[in-house]
């Protein structure tokens, strides 16, 4: 009897570091063995998103998440389906959406930062990681990250993190930091929590 996939949930603020922690995980691992569903392909449709008092998109909070098909594409994946579905293009109607496969592996990334926050996910993760790091620190990366990767200017990033980024942090993201099985501190490096990870995944999988 083939063993369930083993199901990892990694959450944290933005810029928090979770894209590189999940980069230095994915590449420890050959494609057989792991496979990533990011809740970022999971948002909802631009007239389900909320906009708030100054008419500006607010994408930071959970009912911008179709977290009910997230849920089912994940417990399919636990039952050893493969699951098949639409990449999310940031509503741009000029980019066609490629069709995403996710494969039942032996480990199984599951990442955003409503992780935590969704019963219906949440309940089906076996480990539990979050990472942290200072908002000072947090902002500084997202300035750096938003401007050169995103074309945004100073002063959208610095409204978009006083609005939206902040306070969905204080009330979705932070409140679940206690049920991490591992906290993983990144005000300058992840590594040691990172090879902390590694060594307990690599008994997860044959080798």
């Amino acid at each position: 009897m083939t063993a369930k996939p083993f199901i990892v949930g990694i959450t944290g603020g933005s810029a928090s570091g979770k894209t590189s922690f999940l980069r230095d995980v994915l590449n420890t691992f050959p494609d057989d063995q792991i496979c990533l569903i990011s809740q970022d392909n999971y948002y909802r449709t631009l007239d389900n998103i909320p906009i708030d008092q100054n008419g500006v998109y607010n994408f930071d909070l959970p009912v911008t998440i179709n977290h009910e098909l997230f849920a089912e594409h994940l417990s399919m994946l636990h039952a050893g389906q493969t699951v098949e579905a639409k990449e999310y293009t940031f509503n741009n109607p000029n980019v066609i959406p490629k069709t995403l496969i996710y494969h039942p592996t032996p480990i199984i990334i599951v990442e955003g930062l409503f992780v935590f926050h969704f019963p219906d996910v949440a309940s089906q993760l076996d480990l539990k990681v979050y990472i942290t790091a200072k908002n000072r620190i947090k902002l500084d990366r997202r300035l750096l990250r938003d401007q050169a990767e995103r074309g945004l200017t100073e002063e959208m990033v610095n409204y978009q993190w006083k609005h939206h980024v902040r306070p969905a942090y204080r009330e979705y993201v932070k409140p679940h930091k206690d049920e991490a099985d591992i906290v993983i501190p990144n005000n300058n490096h992840y590594k040691k929590g990172l090879d902390v990870v590694l060594a307990f995944l690599k008994t997860k999988v044959n080798t």
